[in-house]
């Protein structure tokens, strides 16, 4: 059974300042008629090229065998526009693992970069913790991990010791009702639960900062972040 890893880069503050860009822009991509955020767009693209190829050198120089590649290769992700005048924001309209299973197939460890392409071959930004989730799902993965700058779901986000070890769907969703899960950390959560419900066993989120984090929650009864399951 396939294990999918989610890392998360924390790049795009610093190249929006570069572009001279808002942070409304810089958020939706949505003034599609500004040629700056169309350059950003191309920038960005650059960017998780540059960051897909560091991880792909570094999981190579370490041992393994990675294949970089973005959504838009073999068709992996589709998409079309989530409209609302948010012009190069995209929503998946479908997922096709074969080309990824072949990579799975041969040994390689496949580092993938959430830019997606609809029928007409243009580019949207997907959001990637949705992104991992779909494709997780749709491989059937035994687990899908988030690696994230937060220790996990916590009770009070300013204490440490109020990170949640483990929690299920019916108790993650009472925490977003109740806004103790709030902000960056509910796409993270509601992408955790859609995994779930699509087949995926567990879910995790740790932080990726922490020394041996994904070592500890995986082969530690104790854990390092977050369990979610169904």
């Amino acid at each position: 059974m396939s294990k999918i890893l989610h890392m998360l880069a924390c790049l795009l503050p610093q190249s929006h300042k570069t572009l001279c860009l808002s942070s409304q822009q810089i958020t939706c991509f949505h003034d599609v008629q500004n040629p700056k955020c169309a350059c950003f767009l191309t920038h960005i693209k650059t960017l998780f090229s540059q960051v897909n190829k560091s991880l792909v050198s570094l999981i190579n120089r370490t041992g393994g065998c990675a294949v970089g590649m973005c959504g838009k290769d073999g068709k992996l992700i589709t998409a079309r526009s989530v409209g609302g005048g948010l012009g190069y924001v995209g929503e998946i309209t479908a997922i096709d693992t074969a080309v990824l299973k072949g990579i799975i197939r041969h040994g390689h460890l496949p580092v993938i970069a959430s830019v997606a392409a609809d029928k007409e071959g243009q580019a949207y930004n997907i959001n990637a913790d949705i992104a991992a989730g779909e494709i997780a799902a749709s491989l059937g993965a035994e687990k899908l991990i988030l690696m994230t700058d937060v220790p996990g779901v916590m009770l009070d986000f300013k204490d440490i010791n109020t990170l949640v070890r483990a929690i299920d769907i019916k108790g993650v969703r009472k925490l977003i009702q109740d806004g103790v899960v709030s902000g960056g950390m509910i796409p993270k959560v509601e992408c955790c639960v859609r995994s779930l419900a699509q087949g995926v066993n567990a879910t995790h989120i740790i932080d990726g900062r922490a020394p041996h984090s994904l070592l500890l929650e995986i082969l530690t009864d104790e854990g390092a972040g977050t369990m979610i399951t169904g």
